[in-house]
């Protein structure tokens, strides 16, 4: 699989990797306050790293969550606008999937669609809130306290398309 990297102030650090498993490459070099005092305490980051940070602050995680960089280049390369909103959504859904032609990006890409539609749901469905299971995989958990698993939700739409985000999105906000 390629490396895909993305900038944090001055620094380039790779690209979380929920997809292809492994936060310890991902989380390094980034400067997230709860991570130092993790790795004094316990080494190198993991899945643990994120999901003890989401209490310590979880308003740093949903940011980090919601980069989703490579999906803002290509929907921007397509003229999309993504603004974490239903309309977003849709504009996605009508790009043109040029990613399936490079079985690198797929998981990549997959893995962004997944957390932007997580983004999504966590800042317009009340009482959305995003979840880290002790694998370190994001999740979007719901007032009902069902639990969405939105990084397989992104792979199913950069694979094939469907179920489309907006539609997988009004799935959820109607729970």
């Amino acid at each position: 699989m390629g490396v895909v990297k993305t900038s944090i102030g001055s620094q380039l650090i790779p690209r979380a990797l929920w997809c292809a498993g492994g936060l310890d490459a991902t989380l390094s070099g980034m400067n997230i306050s709860f991570l130092g005092n993790w790795r004094k305490r316990r080494g190198p980051a993991s899945g643990e790293a994120l999901m003890g940070a989401q209490e310590e602050d979880p308003q740093g995680v949903a940011q980090l969550l919601s980069e989703c960089e490579l999906l803002r280049a290509r929907a921007s390369a397509a003229g999309i606008g993504l603004d974490d909103s239903t309309a977003s959504l849709e504009a996605l859904d009508q790009m043109a999937p040029r990613w399936r032609d490079d079985p690198d990006e797929l998981p990549w890409l997959g893995n962004d669609a997944g957390l932007y539609l997580g983004t999504v749901i966590v800042r317009t469905v009340p009482g959305a809130v995003w979840q880290v299971w002790p694998n370190g995989r994001p999740i979007v958990r719901l007032a009902s306290g069902r639990e969405v698993d939105v990084v397989e939700a992104g792979h199913q739409w950069a694979a094939d398309g469907a179920p489309e985000l907006c539609q997988r999105y009004a799935e959820v906000a109607e729970a």
